[in-house]
């Protein structure tokens, strides 16, 4: 009886043995099944892709995709900025794939104010801030190279009105001219547009009239100056002086004759040339 017992024991003890060796390797089996050991995907390049391509992509390879979203000016709307893992990483399939997309509709931040500021100072700040330069012209102010305004769709804009990032911000800076005399410049004979454009150089302010009433003006742009005030000389022959910001008339005709020029030591060769 003993020796049935003996004989049970190893029996049993052998049937123990091979049922932990079976649950083992299943075990290990089930294991690289779930985890999928040695099955690794490489990531594709999706930067620049918009987000609708990209997920596809990412889903087709069976990753899961994780989206956040920021701003940046020179990228288009719903681009993929930035992935984690990189472009050519290998990893298991079924990892999360991180994306950082650029957001439709720019957020909106309150405009800084750049009043006083150097130019350099305010191009610095408005791209801190995720504004773009637009236009900058100069106004008569001692103040050289500050800023004496900042305009947004030809508006003066106030520091903390809210404004979207990416709008074009236009600054109008002191020229340092303020009370500095200068030669009147001398535009008779010229067409109003091209006077204007000669004037605004100097900041003057421009007032442009009809030489004669009764003289009808169709385009005032073409028109021609035929008399200014004050004129570039006075009559002792000395050369006027004007300041920035000073008023300078235009008196303009249509089709001028030579007799409609008032007559000057400095725009002679000016009116000849007008037939």
């Amino acid at each position: 009886m003993k020796r049935d017992l003996k004989q049970s024991f190893w029996f049993h003890f052998l049937i123990v043995v091979c049922l932990f060796t079976v649950i083992y390797i299943s075990f290990f089996a089930m294991l690289n099944h779930f985890t999928k050991h040695g099955q690794e995907v490489k990531i594709p390049n999706i930067t620049g892709m918009d987000i609708a391509t990209a997920e596809a992509t990412l889903k087709a390879l069976h990753f899961e995709v994780n989206v956040d979203s920021t701003y940046e000016l020179n990228q288009k709307p719903l681009a993929v900025l930035k992935q984690v893992p990189d472009s050519g990483a290998s990893v298991k399939e079924g990892r999360t794939v991180f994306l950082t997309v650029n957001m439709l509709t720019p957020p909106r931040i309150p405009m800084p104010n750049l009043v006083n500021l150097s130019f350099r100072s305010a191009e610095m700040m408005l791209r801190n801030n995720k504004l773009v330069l637009g236009d900058t012209s100069y106004k008569s102010d001692i103040a050289a190279g500050a800023i004496l305004e900042q305009r947004f769709n030809g508006d003066t804009i106030p520091p903390g009105q809210l404004i979207a990032q990416g709008s074009k911000i236009n600054l109008v800076i002191g020229d340092g001219m303020g009370n500095t005399d200068f030669d009147v410049p001398n535009v008779t004979g010229m067409s109003v547009d091209e006077a204007t454009t000669e004037l605004d150089q100097y900041s003057l302010t421009i007032l442009v009239v009809p030489s004669n009433p009764i003289h009808e003006i169709k385009d005032t742009a073409a028109a021609i100056v035929v008399c200014q005030d004050p004129l570039p000389v006075n009559d002792a022959g000395m050369v006027n002086k004007i300041k920035a910001g000073n008023v300078i008339t235009l008196k303009i005709e249509q089709t001028p004759s030579p007799e409609d020029f008032c007559h000057s030591n400095n725009n002679t060769n000016n009116s000849s040339s007008v037939k």
